[in-house]
C-alpha cells in the first residue's frame, strides 16, 4: 500500500527558514551544540520519519543597504555551520533516520563531493541523502571568490556535467571489488575498481575514486529546481524532489509535469518521490493550535521580510520606497530565485511594489499554515496525498524543536491509525525507507531515445 514520505525541513543554524522562529519563547537556543541536533533526530526517528534534511546558505544576508549588521541584531540567518558535520551529529544519535545535507554544484569539485557523500552513506550504514543546489546568491558568490552569482542556465548545463561526474565517480567501484582475504593478502579486485578519467566542457576528473560502493548503492539525490530548467534538472537527476505549492491543483499538474519529464528521459516515475512543503501548528485541539498561531503571528519583524527578499533576489529592497512599483528593468534583473518573482507578478498582474512582494512572496512569514488538531492536520494531508498533489511533505518548523514535537505527538498517531503512514520502519537504508531501488552501475545515464535538459 503507497504510504506517505515524511521529511523534516532542518537547518544548521540559529533559525527555521523564518528568522523568528528563534524569537519564540520556547525555542532551544543551544544550536551550537550537538546535544541539540541529537535531540531533533530522535524526536524524527521516534516519529518515524523517512530522513531529516538540512538546506543550506554560503553567506549570510546581508544585500539589504549593504550592510550585515541588520542580519546579526535581529537573528535573520545570520549563523550558518557546516551541515555535513551536524548531519553527523544526528547520525550517531540514530540508527535509522535518513540524513541529507545541501551541498553546491557551483562552488565544490565533483570528487570531493562524491567523497563526502559516499563516506557519509558508510558512516550512517546507508541513510544519506545530497540535496543538490545550484546557489543563486550573489552574497554566497562573493564568499566564494566570483562577483555576482553565476548566470540561471549556465548554473544547471554546469550542474549536468557535475552530476555526470559525481554519479561517474561513484560506479566506478563495482559492488564485488572489495574481498578483504587476510589469509591470500587479497584486499580487492584490481579489475573491478575503474579510473573515470572524464574529460569535459566544465571538469577533468581522473580517478580512481577512493571510497568503495555504499550500502545505497549510492546517496540518494534530493533536488528541488522549480523553473523550467530546474524542473528538467530535477526530473532528470532527483530520486526525492522538494516542491512548495500551496495551491493544490497547482501541486497535481506540477507533480504530473516532472513524472513526464522523468519518464521522456527514459526514467522510472514511480522511483522519483515527489514531497510538498508545508509549515504546521500542531496541537490537541484546533482550538489549541490557533491560539499558538496567534501567538507565533506577533513574532516576526518588517525587516525579515525585506532582508530575504533582498537576499533571495539579488536586489537591494532599501534604495526603494514600500509603495514603489518596480520598473519592467527593475523585475528582468531579478536574478536570484526568479520563481518568487514569477509569483509575485502573477499574484498582482502588474508591476509590484515592495509592499506587493512582502505581502504576497511569502518570504519570512508562516504564510499558508496549516493549522489544526490530528484530525484537521490529517484530512489534509490526506487529501493532498490521495489525489496526486504529492508523495508525502516536508515538515517545515516555525520554531525548533517544538514544531517538530508537535507533529508527531499529535499527527503522526493519526496518520498511523488511517494507515497513511508506517508504524515501525522495515528496512536499514533511506533507500528501503522511501521504496527506491538500489542503483545498478550506469542506471543514470541517458536511455536510447530519450531526452536530455
Amino acid at each position: 500500500m503507497r504510504q506517505i514520505v515524511l521529511v523534516g525541513f532542518l537547518q544548521a543554524q540559529n533559525c527555521t527558514t523564518i528568522p523568528a522562529a528563534w524569537r519564540h519563547p520556547e525555542a532551544r537556543l543551544d544550536f551550537t551544540t550537538a546535544d541539540y541536533f541529537r535531540h531533533i533526530g530522535r524526536v524524527l526517528e521516534e516519529g518515524t520519519f523517512d530522513l531529516g534534511f538540512f538546506d543550506d546558505r554560503l553567506a549570510m544576508p546581508d544585500m539589504y543597504s549593504g550592510d550585515h549588521a541588520h542580519t546579526v541584531s535581529n537573528g535573520i540567518r545570520c549563523v550558518k555551520m557546516d551541515p555535513t558535520a551536524v548531519l553527523m551529529a544526528m547520525g550517531m544519535a540514530t540508527s535509522r533516520l535518513g540524513l541529507g545535507a545541501t551541498y553546491s554544484t557551483t562552488y565544490y569539485e565533483p570528487f570531493h563531493v562524491a567523497r563526502l557523500f559516499s563516506t557519509i552513506d558508510h558512516m550512517t550504514d546507508g541513510r544519506a541523502a545530497w540535496n543538490v543546489v545550484t546557489s543563486v546568491n550573489d552574497n554566497e558568490a562573493r564568499n566564494m571568490g566570483l562577483p555576482h552569482a553565476v548566470g540561471h542556465d549556465e548554473r544547471y548545463d554546469r550542474a549536468d556535467e557535475f552530476m555526470e561526474v559525481v554519479h561517474g565517480h561513484w560506479d566506478t567501484w563495482e559492488s564485488d571489488a572489495l574481498v578483504l582475504d587476510q589469509e591470500a593478502g587479497l584486499f580487492a579486485h584490481g579489475d573491478k575498481v575503474h579510473r573515470l578519467d572524464h574529460v569535459g566542457e566544465r571538469f577533468r576528473s581522473r580517478g580512481p575514486f577512493t571510497v568503495p560502493r555504499t550500502p545505497q548503492g549510492h546517496p540518494v539525490v534530493i533536488q528541488a529546481g522549480s523553473s523550467g530548467r530546474g524542473q528538467r534538472f530535477a526530473a532528470r537527476w532527483g530520486e526525492l524532489l522538494f516542491v512548495h505549492h500551496a495551491d493544490m491543483a497547482r501541486s497535481q499538474q506540477a507533480y504530473n509535469s516532472v513524472r513526464d519529464d522523468a519518464a521522456a528521459m527514459g526514467r522510472d516515475p514511480d522511483q522519483i518521490k515527489i514531497t510538498n512543503l508545508i509549515f504546521p501548528v500542531a496541537a490537541a485541539t484546533k482550538s489549541e493550535a490557533e491560539d499558538k498561531l496567534a501567538a507565533y503571528q506577533k513574532l516576526p519583524k518588517d525587516i525579515d521580510e525585506l532582508s530575504l527578499l533582498s537576499e533571495g533576489l539579488n536586489f537591494d529592497f532599501s534604495t526603494k520606497g514600500l509603495d514603489e512599483p518596480f520598473t519592467d528593468a527593475e523585475l528582468a534583473s531579478l536574478s536570484g530565485i526568479q520563481a518568487i518573482r514569477d509569483r509575485v507578478v502573477e499574484r498582482t498582474g502588474s508591476n509590484p511594489t515592495v509592499r506587493d512582494f512582502m505581502s504576497n512572496s511569502g518570504r519570512a512569514q508562516l504564510n499558508n499554515a496549516v493549522v489544526g488538531g490530528p484530525t484537521e492536520i490529517a484530512d489534509h494531508l490526506e487529501q493532498w496525498f490521495a489525489e496526486g498533489a504529492c508523495d508525502g511533505f516536508v515538515i517545515g518548523g516555525s520554531y525548533t524543536p517544538g514544531t517538530h514535537e508537535d507533529f508527531v505527538r499529535h499527527v503522526v498517531p493519526e496518520l498511523r491509525k488511517r494507515g497513511l503512514f508506517r508504524t515501525e520502519y522495515s528496512g536499514t537504508t533511506l533507500r528501503d525507507h522511501l521504496g527506491l531501488r538500489h542503483p545498478e552501475r550506469g542506471s543514470w545515464k541517458p536511455t536510447a531515445g530519450s531526452t536530455t535538459p
